[in-house]
C-alpha cells in the first residue's frame, strides 16, 4: 500500500525513525525500516511452513523453522518489491518518498504530499498490486519446472502468497490500494479528489464490516468450525481496514476545508510604530487606526517586531508609557513573514513549519498588508468545517 503523508518541505537531515522500527537501509533515496510487529508474523509464519517442510524434507528437526523463517524473508522481499514500485512511480510524478515500512500486515510506503492528478493518484496505487501479481505469475510458471524439495515449497508459496495479495489489494476500499484506484476514478469523474477518498473510505469502512463477519460466513459457507484464530484475524483485519478508512474520511474531510483558509482575507490591520515608542502611545494609535495589531520597526522603516498581544495585555496600564513597544514585541525572525497571497495548504504548511501566534503578511513590492493571527485561522477552518 501507499500513503500520502502531509505535505511539507524535505527535511536537511535524516528523517526521524519511528520508535519500534529497525533501519534496513535505504532505496530509491528512501529509508527501509521494518516493525518490530514483523518479527512476530515472521515467526508464526515459520511455525505455519514448518510442517509443509518436514513433509518435503523429512527429519530436519528444528532446521524446519529455520526453513520456514527464510520463507517469511522471501515473502516479505516480494512485498517489499511492491512497495518499491509505489515508491518509484511516485518519485517519477516528482513526489517525495519518505520510507518504505515492513509491518505484520504487509508494508506501506510514506510519499510526501497529495498526487496532483486522478491518473498520478491511479498509477501510484495501481502499480504495487501489478507487481505483485507480475511476482506470482512469474513464480507459479517457475513452479512447473523446479524440481521437486525445499526449493519447489518456497516457489508455490510465493507464488500464491502474492497472486493472493495482488487481488486483494486490488479491493476497491481504502487502506487498500483499490481505494486509491476507486478514488481516482471517482476524481477523474467529479473532478473532486476529496469526494473521491470519502467515497473509498466508505467503502472501507464497508469492507471492515463484512471482515468482521467472516468466521460466520466461514461456517455458514463452508461447513467449517471457525477456530479462535479466524476470530482474532478477522477483528485485526477489520480493526485495520476501518482505523485506515476512518483516518481517509477525516484527512479528506479537513483538506476540503483548506481551500477556504486564505491570509489576505483574514488578515489584521496593522499600525507600524518605532520600537522605542512607548507602549501606550502605540496602544492609542492603533486604537485611532482600528487596527488589530501592531508591527515595530526599526530607525530605517524595516519591520522587525511583532506586538504579542497575550504580553501586551499583560503590562498594567500605568506601566504602558514607560515602556518601550520592543518589550512586548517578538523578533520577526526566519518563517514569521509570509507572503500576501499565501493561503490553503501551502498556508498550513507555513504555519506547521514555524508554529508562533502571529505572522506579518507583505505584498509582492515589500510593503506590510497586515499581521496574520492562528486565533483567526483556527476560528475560520472550525467555522467553514460546521
Amino acid at each position: 500500500m501507499s500513503e500520502p503523508a502531509p505535505s511539507s518541505p524535505p527535511p536537511s537531515g535524516p528523517s526521524p525513525r519511528p520508535p519500534g522500527t529497525i533501519r534496513l537501509g535505504s532505496i530509491a533515496g528512501a529509508d527501509v525500516l521494518v516493525n518490530g510487529s514483523w518479527f512476530v508474523i515472521a515467526a508464526l509464519i515459520a511455525l505455519l511452513v514448518a510442517p509443509r517442510v518436514e513433509q518435503v524434507e523429512p527429519g530436519l528437526g528444528s532446521l524446519k523453522y529455520v526453513a520456514g523463517f527464510a520463507f517469511a524473508v522471501l515473502l516479505y522481499a516480494s512485498v517489499l518489491l511492491h512497495e518499491v514500485s509505489h515508491a518509484y512511480v511516485a518519485r517519477r510524478y516528482g513526489h517525495r518518498v519518505s520510507s518504505i515500512t515492513l509491518h505484520f500486515l504487509g508494508g506501506m510506503t510514506a510519499v510526501e504530499g497529495e498526487a496532483r492528478s486522478a491518473k498520478q493518484e491511479f498509477w501510484i496505487a495501481v502499480v504495487g498490486p501489478i507487481t505483485s501479481l507480475a511476482v506470482g505469475g512469474a513464480a507459479l510458471a517457475s513452479w512447473f519446472v523446479t524440481p521437486d524439495g525445499l526449493l519447489k515449497v518456497g516457489v508455490e508459496g510465493l507464488a500464491g502468497a502474492n497472486l493472493l495479495i495482488g487481488v486483494l489489494n486490488l479491493v476497491p476500499a481504502l487502506p487498500l490500494d483499490g481505494g486509491r484506484v476507486l478514488k481516482s476514478a471517482v476524481w477523474q469523474v467529479s473532478g473532486n479528489p476529496h469526494r473521491g477518498s470519502l467515497v473509498a473510505g466508505w467503502s472501507g469502512r464497508g469492507l471492515a464490516v463484512l471482515v468482521l463477519g467472516w468466521p460466520f460466513y466461514q461456517q455458514a459457507l463452508f461447513g467449517t468450525q471457525p477456530l479462535v484464530v479466524d476470530y482474532l484475524l478477522a477483528v485485526v483485519m477489520a480493526v485495520f481496514l476501518w482505523s485506515g478508512a476512518s483516518a481517509a474520511i477525516l484527512h479528506a474531510r479537513i483538506r476540503s476545508r483548506l481551500p477556504l483558509l486564505v491570509a489576505r482575507t483574514l488578515a489584521r490591520r496593522a499600525v507600524t510604530v518605532r520600537e522605542d515608542t512607548p507602549l501606550a502611545q502605540a496602544v492609542a494609535t492603533a486604537q485611532t487606526l482600528r487596527a488589530g495589531s501592531i508591527v515595530t520597526v526599526d530607525a530605517q522603516g524595516r519591520p522587525v517586531g511583532l506586538v504579542n498581544e497575550s504580553a501586551l495585555l499583560a503590562v498594567p496600564d500605568e506601566r504602558r508609557p514607560w515602556m518601550p513597544t520592543s518589550g512586548v514585541a517578538r523578533p520577526l525572525e526566519p518563517g514569521l513573514t509570509l507572503p500576501l497571497d499565501i493561503s490553503g495548504e501551502e498556508l498550513v504548511a507555513a504555519i506547521s513549519r514555524r508554529p508562533a501566534e502571529e505572522y506579518l503578511l507583505v505584498a509582492p513590492d515589500g510593503t506590510i498588508h497586515g499581521v496574520l493571527s492562528t486565533v483567526d485561522v483556527d476560528r475560520a477552518f472550525n467555522r467553514r468545517g460546521n
